[in-house]
């Protein structure tokens, strides 16, 4: 497919089949998301890929409070999405230009890891509601680390929705504010 159905494609999928998915396509995904440009080549990311049912069932709790995420406990994988240490020149750089560069690296690489699902025909949700210090423990995290997202993975087991997006006329505009 081209890059704008591949667009048209990614959707937050909230609705699995219970098939699992082969770790070949986890890693084919992990990939994609290692080749995903950082400030200063800092690469300030590791990606743990949950298949163990009891583990992904603890996540799915951790995840699911207040009405969110009551699906999560039911999908074939989970990725949790570490945050790392930036390199020293992307730190500064960070630092000097007040912008969070680790954070911006980690959004184009998690889409990356998305994109590259949906490609291979699967499903995927972003979640960054839950319960991160449950999650870290129960993935052996050490406290010094982060888990800014969790990425859900599988295959699919509703239809693509229409998009419904602001005009391009009022998220843009040319030469001025």
């Amino acid at each position: 497919m081209n890059f704008q159905e591949l667009v048209l494609k990614r959707q937050s999928t909230r609705k699995y089949s219970g098939e699992s998915v082969d770790r070949k396509l986890v890693s084919e995904c992990i990939e994609a998301a290692r080749l995903a440009p950082s400030a200063c080549n800092s690469q300030p990311w590791h990606f743990i890929a949950v298949d163990d049912r009891q583990k992904i069932e603890e996540m799915g709790k951790a995840a699911a409070s207040l009405g969110m995420n009551g699906f999560a406990a039911g999908v074939p994988v989970m990725v949790a999405v570490v945050l790392e240490k930036m390199n020293f020149t992307a730190k500064v750089g960070s630092m000097l230009k007040n912008k969070d560069y680790c954070m911006l690296d980690l959004g184009i690489a998690v889409e990356h890891f998305c994109l590259q699902a949906t490609e291979l025909g699967l499903g995927t949700c972003i979640l960054g509601w839950f319960d991160e210090k449950k999650v870290a423990g129960l993935l052996g995290v050490p406290k010094n680390k982060r888990i800014p997202l969790l990425i859900t993975l599988g295959w699919p087991d509703c239809e693509i929705r229409n998009k419904v997006r602001k005009p391009v006329e009022e998220i843009s505009s040319w030469n001025e504010y």
